[in-house]
């Protein structure tokens, strides 16, 4: 037996209640799929507050943000699938088939749009090319972080925590506050990966080393961790010879990134975009296959949940208001200075006027200028005092009054330096 939907959300995090409440407002019908057991996604383990000033105007908890957009969902019609899983997804006359299980068995659910809110998942240590035994007492960061503020658990004593990303600073804190010992954070890179903010409340004030141009490069234990290697790498990631040193710890948590969940996405042929590792979009946040929408993690790393819920109120709208006209694309070419941006294209025959640019630098810039150019001419520059790649940056374009059409040529660039 097959249910109908205007719209189906895949995924119950931030994005997935953000798309279904908007698709609904929208007036349309909705399925919101969820395969835990509770709504909210990665918000329920995010105990730290920090989530919702640009949503709400207010420094809420992850559980709390969480419960503003369930709470706007209850008011919807949006049918909610828990404990629910997607087994395949297929293209039909109408739209798509999707086929679920759950406790009451297997069913499907046919459809007009799809929108992709399935988040992202964490790097391991196998991805990070870490050698050595494989003990008891390696986690990513987010599995320390359910293990302390979900189950209740400690699973150290004493560790290292490798990567800057902003779960690893987080866990630091949240480690330390506990009464864990955080020998130090060991960033590979030159430059912390994580949000400035989070640098210094998660580290410096809790005088957590940090490590920069190191990285860990054995691991040793039989049953559970009891030692790690970490050394200097020079400029082109190579280990600097002389520079190993042993520690003892029972725990290495890792905090080396983050990767989109498009495994949905890859078996209807969506186009991935090899900057974001997430599908390539318009400013509907439509992917390349027609009716198949994509918003939040899945399809780009933000580093703030209001971003998310933002694109994927987008996205919602856009999967409601959906009627299969006629597009024309035009690519956004992505020129130096810039590590990745969405939308990665543009519908020149939908709407211009609001088109929202998420965008992050390739380095750290001083003074730099964002620079637009359609068929060779600047159109629009956008001066910033600072830029740092894991620092998002929002800009609203207004693109309408620029003629474009099938053969233009858009070309998006950083430069630094201005006066």
């Amino acid at each position: 037996m097959s249910r109908i939907f205007d719209v189906a959300v895949i995924g119950g995090g931030p994005a997935g209640l953000a798309a279904a409440v908007s698709a609904s407002e929208n007036g349309a019908s909705v399925a919101l799929i969820e395969r835990e057991s509770r709504l909210g996604g990665i918000l329920k383990q995010c105990v730290h507050d920090g989530f919702g000033l640009i949503r709400f105007g207010q420094k809420l908890a992850g559980p709390e943000y969480a419960e503003r957009y369930i709470e706007l969902l209850k008011n919807t019609k949006t049918e909610v699938f828990l404990t629910t899983f997607v087994t395949a997804v297929k293209k039909a006359d109408f739209g798509f088939s999707i086929a679920i299980v759950n406790k009451e068995g297997i069913s499907h659910i046919d459809t007009k749009t799809i929108v992709l809110a399935t988040g992202c998942r964490e790097r391991t240590s196998k991805q990070v090319l870490i050698q050595g035994t494989r003990p008891s007492g390696v986690f990513t960061a987010g599995v320390a972080q359910n293990f302390v503020n979900l189950l209740g658990k400690m699973p150290t004593k004493k560790c290292v925590i490798l990567g800057s990303g902003d779960i690893g600073l987080i866990m630091a804190r949240r480690l330390t506050l506990e009464g864990a010992e955080v020998e130090g954070v060991y960033e590979v890179k030159p430059t912390p990966s994580g949000l400035t903010r989070n640098i210094h409340q998660c580290l410096f004030d809790f005088n957590i080393p940090l490590h920069l141009s190191t990285t860990v490069t054995r691991v040793f234990g039989e049953d559970r961790l009891n030692t790690v290697e970490v050394a200097q790498v020079d400029e082109k990631m190579k280990v600097v010879e002389g520079t190993e040193r042993i520690i003892e710890c029972d725990a290495l948590i890792l905090s080396v990134g983050l990767i989109p969940e498009n495994e949905i996405a890859e078996t209807l042929d969506v186009k991935i975009n090899n900057a974001t590792k997430g599908a390539e979009c318009d400013q509907t946040y439509m992917t390349s296959v027609d009716g198949i929408f994509s918003a939040g993690n899945a399809l780009n790393v933000f580093d703030l949940v209001d971003y998310v819920s933002e694109s994927a109120q987008s996205a919602g709208a856009s999967a409601a208001d959906y009627q299969g006209t006629k597009r024309e694309y035009i690519e956004i070419e992505r020129g130096k200075g810039l590590l990745s941006f969405v939308p990665t294209r543009l519908d020149i025959l939908g709407k211009l006027d609001k088109v929202i640019l998420f965008f992050r630098a390739a380095r750290d810039m001083d003074k730099a200028k964002l620079i637009l150019k359609i068929n060779g001419e600047i159109k629009l520059e956008k001066k910033f005092s600072y830029l740092r790649p894991p620092e998002m940056q929002r800009l609203e374009l207004d693109l309408q009054n620029y003629g474009l059409d099938g053969s233009s040529k858009v070309l998006l660039t950083l430069e630094e330096g201005w006066n």
